[in-house]
């Protein structure tokens, strides 16, 4: 945040004078990240911000962290974007186990 309140980009979010990054640059260069990555389905963005999103769930990032992380105003957009995996839905059930029968 800066001094007025204001949310401020980091490097790499938008051009070194402030202004918005170039669209086509932008996808440009994501096209790019997917030829290098041998990804073979033409993944859109905003594909990428919902693996985004489900990974940081898995690895117990809180909900409200990874809100911060994809820029939204509201928890109730963050939570859309969830993709309930098995790994999330067992470590769900184990630490409820753990938490009605274990010592």
């Amino acid at each position: 945040m800066g001094g007025g309140g204001e949310e401020v980009a980091g490097p790499g979010w938008c051009e070194p004078d402030g202004s918005p990054i170039d669209s086509r640059q932008d996808w440009e260069e994501w096209k790019e990240l997917l030829r290098l990555a041998e990804v073979e389905k033409d993944a859109r963005v905003h594909e990428a911000r919902h693996t985004a999103e489900t990974l940081l769930l898995e690895q117990g990032i809180d909900m409200r962290v990874v809100q911060v992380i994809l820029g939204h105003s509201q928890l109730t957009t963050t939570k859309r974007y969830t993709h309930v995996t098995e790994n999330l839905a067992g470590d769900a059930m184990a630490r409820m186990g753990g938490a009605l029968w274990d010592e």
